[in-house]
């Protein structure tokens, strides 16, 4: 007998008829072939709806704003524009840093704000247009990251970073990360720049984009005081809201979950606090950002991931939010939403980029987002992956992104199965499910997570179910025995989609072919095909009995499969 417990969708830990041990998987490292697959059932109940499905997925960025108009940048967002369901954004660094388009990691650059010999203002908006006509073109709409400071701005130009070399990482603290020498000139700039945004994409498009002001004030990325930043904020807001009264306008894109005190610190000033340019009580705040990382390490021979090191980051973020009652039902975004804190960075411990751990990853801890933010009340509606990709660089060279050289990478699957999952949000149980609580206190280090999400819509249902360990190391399949409820049809039809070492998996295809550098064209496109989302055998007709229908099926560790149940 297996006992079950409810939470709101997504779930849990139980007393289980298997047991699963990690320490027996690390020492003998044995392979799914030779141990017997565990049972694990999931209960769908498409009568118990929880609300509607918040399609928090939606939001993407990167360090690097210019790579988004090259070749694999441009072959990138159309594939985010046509991911189905509601507008993707994307946001982006370095939209105000001072440059002629150069770019190299974790850093670009635009001509957006010089001055002359008079110290006029000069404006230039090419580089920045050609970002936004990029993602405009694509069915992608900017996030807009109001920074970084200007060279003819910043309080410390003497170390500007100048065109630093394409595959290094430029200096992240430079004279791009601190405080304006004139805080009027910052307000005038984000004023004109939103005013040249009106004029050009019109007032009914800019109204649907997000304004926010910098990146992760509390670290390297800002060489100031937290009044300095509230300064700056008010300006850039002011700003904006000159140019267009109805923009959505947030921030402050805080690192480490509430970031010590500052996020209080932050939201008090918005809330109490003397506008820095208006003199009057209170700043604009549309909505809420900050960010969550997991953590990473390399031991024993193997990647660990952390889970719940994001998960804390966000629990502690969300007790901040919920304790200013004239916030608690702003919408927030998580503006960062990542297994650690660098893309541009590789090692050991950042091997599980390409395969199937970042996908099984990114399936397991979206749902357990909208579980902790539905424990504190508050209104989660985006969580931003900073992933995308990176030109000049061979296949699969190890950074955080969703596709490489052109070839996308198993992650981006799990954004397309998220577009096909619209509606209600249903109740789900699973024998084998960790809730969000039990992850933030112990990570998933002893059994696995094998749990489920749902929806239903119209005349389809869908079931995404993942199976996810934080020890990148081999174990058995999970035999899953999914049990629907609810259901009020006789037949329904079952397409199957799944990401595993087999299907939908660019990398494993190259390691397949003897991990060719570079391909040929040939290979490259095959590896283009591995690299979409593909269906597990062919789509079958299920029969409803008394409201109740039955689907097994094995997964493997690592695997994730979207079922979509579809009827007349």
């Amino acid at each position: 007998m297996i006992t079950m417990k409810k939470f709101p969708c997504t779930i849990l830990l139980a007393s289980l008829t298997f047991i699963v041990s990690v320490a027996s998987a690390e020492t003998n490292a044995v392979t799914s072939n030779f141990v017997s697959p565990f049972p694990v059932t999931i209960l769908v109940d498409a009568a118990k709806p929880t609300g509607e499905l918040t399609p928090i997925w939606r939001f993407f960025g990167a360090d690097e704003p210019n790579y988004a108009y090259m070749k694999d940048g441009k072959k990138l967002l159309s594939e985010l524009g046509q991911l189905g369901g509601p507008q993707v954004y994307f946001r982006a660094h370095h939209l105000l840093t001072s440059g002629d388009g150069a770019y190299a990691l974790k850093w670009g650059s635009s001509n957006a704000y010089k001055e002359d010999t008079n110290g006029t203002p000069v404006y230039d908006w090419t580089i920045n247009d050609k970002i936004f006509d990029t993602y405009l073109e694509r069915g992608v709409k900017p996030y807009v990251q109001i920074g970084f400071m200007p060279e003819a701005l910043s309080t410390h130009p003497q170390n500007y970073p100048h065109n630093p070399p394409v595959k290094q990482r430029a200096d992240a603290g430079g004279g791009q990360s601190y405080p304006p020498k004139d805080y009027a000139k910052w307000g005038e700039l984000s004023y004109q720049w939103a005013k040249h945004c009106v004029e050009k994409y019109g007032r009914a498009e800019v109204e649907k984009w997000y304004w926010e002001v910098w990146n992760e004030p509390n670290i390297m990325y800002w060489h100031g005081s937290h009044e300095d930043y509230f300064r700056l904020y008010d300006y850039a807001i002011d700003g904006v809201r000159r140019a267009l009264p109805t923009a959505r306008v947030g921030g402050p894109e805080v690192a480490g979950g509430p970031g010590g005190n500052f996020l209080r610190e932050f939201l008090n000033h918005c809330a109490h606090g003397t506008n820095y340019v208006t003199g009057k009580i209170g700043s604009p705040l549309d909505f809420i950002s900050f960010h969550a990382k997991g953590a990473t390490s390399f031991a024993n021979g193997h990647v660990r991931m952390g889970m719940s090191s994001a998960l804390r980051n966000m629990n502690d973020a969300f007790a901040v939010v919920a304790s200013f009652p004239e916030y608690k039902q702003t919408p927030l975004v998580i503006g960062e939403c990542d297994p650690e804190s660098c893309a541009a960075c590789t090692g050991p411990q950042e091997a599980y980029r390409n395969g199937t751990m970042y996908s099984s990853y990114t399936a397991a801890i979206f749902p357990r987002a909208m579980d902790l933010a539905e424990v504190h009340g508050v209104n989660l509606q985006g969580a931003l992956t900073w992933a995308f990709e990176f030109e000049d660089q061979p296949p699969f060279a190890g950074f955080r992104q969703l596709a490489s050289a052109g070839l996308d990478l198993p992650v981006l699957n799990i954004f397309r199965m998220f577009g096909k999952m619209n509606g209600q949000r249903l109740a789900v149980e699973s024998s084998a499910g960790l809730n969000a609580e039990t992850i933030l206190a112990r990570n998933v280090r002893e059994n696995p997570d094998v749990s489920a999400q749902a929806s239903l819509d119209k005349n389809k249902l869908a079931v995404l179910v993942w199976y996810y360990h934080d020890d990148d190391l081999p174990g058995p399949d999970a035999a899953i025995d999914l049990k629907l409820a609810g259901i009020g049809h006789d037949r329904l039809k079952l397409t199957q989609y799944r990401i595993d070492a087999d299907h939908s998996n660019s990398y494993e295809a190259w390691k397949r072919m003897g991990s060719p550098l570079p391909p040929t064209p040939e290979q490259y496109a095959q590896l283009e095909q591995a690299g979409q989302l593909s269906e597990f055998g062919r789509p079958e007709m299920i029969t409803v009995k008394d409201g109740a229908a039955d689907v097994g099926f094995q997964l493997p560790r690592q695997g994730v499969s979207l079922l979509l149940f579809n009827w007349e």
